[in-house]
């Protein structure tokens, strides 16, 4: 688990209100099953004003040069730009439950990573929420377990073994109700964030955008 990454520190400060336009490390693009490109995505992100963001197509890295191509354009001509993370939203199965895990501030040519950024979900052992971790963290990134309130399986259940197995956080701010703008659901993300700190893993946010704004999904 890397102790001295980073993007620890950022992750630390995440409240209810970085996202949406603060911090945002959950959203989509046309390299996976996003509506915006990777450029329209960039663009977003300097209007916005965000202060770190990562782009989590699954099983993608693809948009990434694109977009940090992008926003070095705008920062030569002067503009604020955000902090841009690797980041891909990774299936696995986790107490025999599909779940997704959001890979974060890997080393995005790491040879661990390369099974799982070829456009599907992997089959066999590597599907293996262990294996996914592992490889995560081989190639110096942080794994958090994606909107733990989403799956068949109750997520105090999820967040507790998904600790156990080392993973590094947890998406605790995240809208359940899928609304046109953004909102942390009341009461479920006040839980999830609790059980989090509980279970000492760090926080994470993100709109989890599949449309054309990233202020909402």
């Amino acid at each position: 688990m890397p102790l001295d990454h980073p993007l620890r520190l950022v992750l630390a400060s995440v409240t209810k209100e970085s996202c949406p336009k603060q911090l945002n490390f959950h959203c989509h693009t046309l390299c996976s099953d996003g509506s915006l490109t990777p450029k329209a995505l960039a663009e977003q992100a300097v209007q916005i004003g965000l202060e770190h963001f990562a782009v989590t197509d699954h099983h993608s890295l693809e948009a990434y040069p694109i977009i940090k191509n992008e926003l070095a354009k705008f920062q030569a001509a002067g503009k604020a730009v955000p902090t841009l993370w690797t980041g891909t939203e990774v299936s696995c199965v986790l107490e025999n439950c599909l779940v997704h895990v959001l890979a974060l501030g890997y080393k995005p040519d790491h040879p661990a990573m390369a099974p799982y950024l070829k456009g599907d979900a992997v089959v066999g052992e590597k599907l293996n929420a262990t294996s996914v971790v592992k490889a995560i963290q081989a190639a110096d990134g942080l794994a958090l377990l994606a909107h733990p309130a989403r799956y068949r399986l109750n997520f105090k259940l999820l967040v507790k073994a998904a600790a156990a197995l080392g993973f590094d956080g947890a998406e605790a701010w995240y809208d359940y109700e899928m609304q046109p703008r953004w909102r942390p659901s009341a009461h479920v993300c006040d839980r999830v964030a609790a059980l989090a700190s509980e279970l000492n893993l760090l926080h994470s946010c993100g709109t989890d955008s599949h449309g054309l704004s990233l202020l909402g999904r």
